[in-house]
C-alpha cells in the first residue's frame, strides 16, 4: 500500500483520527444497528468530531478520547452530518462546544412526527435552543480548510465536509453515502428523495476524483481511497460482540460481524 493509500494522520495542519469505525450492516431481530462513523480532527488551535454517535457509543467515545490524552471538555467543536439519532445524540457530551449542524436540516428535523423517525426529537428541540449551536451552511468554511458541501437526499439538509489539502482532500460523506456499496451502485439505502440521492452521489465522485489520493470516510464504513476509479478499503473493520451465553458471567462468546 503506498502513502497515497493509507489514511493520512495528519492533512491540512490537522490531526486525524478515526475514533469509531462505522459498520455497514444492520441487525435482522433488533433494527439498525447503528454503527457510525466518528472522526476527530485536531488542529489550528481546534479539537472537532465530525458526528458523535449514539447512545451506545459513549463510553468507547469517551476512552478513545482518554486514550489521546483528551477529556470530553477539551473537545470544542462538534460537526453534525445530519440530525438522525445515531450521528447527533451525543453532543449533549459536548455541550460546552461549538455544535455545528445545517440549519435548514435542523428545522427540517424540528419537524418530524415524534417516535416515527431516526431523528431524537427532543435532542433536537434542546439543540434549536442551545447557547453554543451553529447553525451553517453549504459551501461554508466550518473549520480552517474545512468546508461545508450540500448533500440531500438522505435527509433534506445533510452535509459532507470536505478537509481541503494542497496535494489531497479528505471527504467526510456521513450518510449521504454510507458505505461501498451504495457508492458503487449509485443507489442510497435509506432516502427521502431518490432524485437528491443520485445529485448527491454524483457530487460525491466528482469530489473524489477532483485530486488523486483522495480519501473518503463514508458514514457506516471503513475509510476508502481509488485505485483504477474503484473504491478500496484503508485500515482494518472490526465489528465483534460480546455474548452471555454459558452459565456463568466468566464464560463469554466473541462473534466477530467481520466477513471476507
Amino acid at each position: 500500500m503506498t502513502a497515497s493509500h493509507e489514511m493520512p494522520s495528519i492533512a491540512s495542519g490537522y490531526m486525524i483520527d478515526i475514533l469509531v469505525h462505522g459498520y455497514p450492516g444492520r441487525s435482522v431481530c433488533h433494527g439498525s444497528l447503528g454503527w457510525s462513523t466518528i472522526a476527530l480532527l485536531r488542529g489550528h488551535g481546534r479539537v472537532a468530531l465530525i458526528d458523535v454517535g449514539a447512545f451506545g457509543v459513549r463510553n468507547i467515545l469517551i476512552k478513545k478520547l482518554q486514550a489521546l490524552g483528551l477529556q470530553p471538555e477539551d473537545v470544542t467543536d462538534v460537526i453534525l452530518t445530519h440530525s438522525h439519532y445515531d450521528h447527533a445524540i451525543n453532543w449533549t457530551l459536548f455541550s460546552h462546544a461549538n455544535i455545528s449542524i445545517n440549519g435548514d436540516e435542523l428545522d427540517w428535523a424540528l419537524t418530524a412526527p415524534w417516535g416515527r423517525t431516526p431523528v431524537p426529537e427532543l435532542y433536537m428541540e434542546a439543540l434549536a435552543k442551545w447557547v453554543t449551536l451553529q447553525r451553517i451552511q453549504p459551501q461554508q468554511e466550518v473549520l480552517p480548510q474545512l468546508r461545508a458541501h450540500a448533500a440531500p437526499g438522505h435527509t433534506p439538509g445533510h452535509l459532507i465536509f470536505v478537509l481541503e489539502g494542497q496535494d489531497r482532500d479528505i471527504i467526510f460523506t456521513g450518510d449521504a453515502a454510507k458505505n461501498r456499496a451504495e457508492l458503487l451502485s449509485l443507489t442510497a439505502d435509506m432516502s427521502l428523495s431518490v432524485g437528491d440521492s443520485a445529485g448527491t452521489f454524483d457530487h460525491i465522485w466528482s469530489l473524489w476524483r477532483h485530486k488523486p489520493g483522495n480519501v473518503l470516510v463514508p458514514g457506516h464504513d471503513l475509510p476508502m481511497v481509488l485505485d483504477a476509479d474503484m473504491p478500496r478499503y484503508v485500515g482494518e473493520r472490526d465489528g465483534t460482540i460480546t455474548a452471555w451465553l454459558g452459565d456463568t458471567l466468566e464464560k463469554t462468546t466473541e462473534i466477530n460481524l467481520y466477513v471476507t
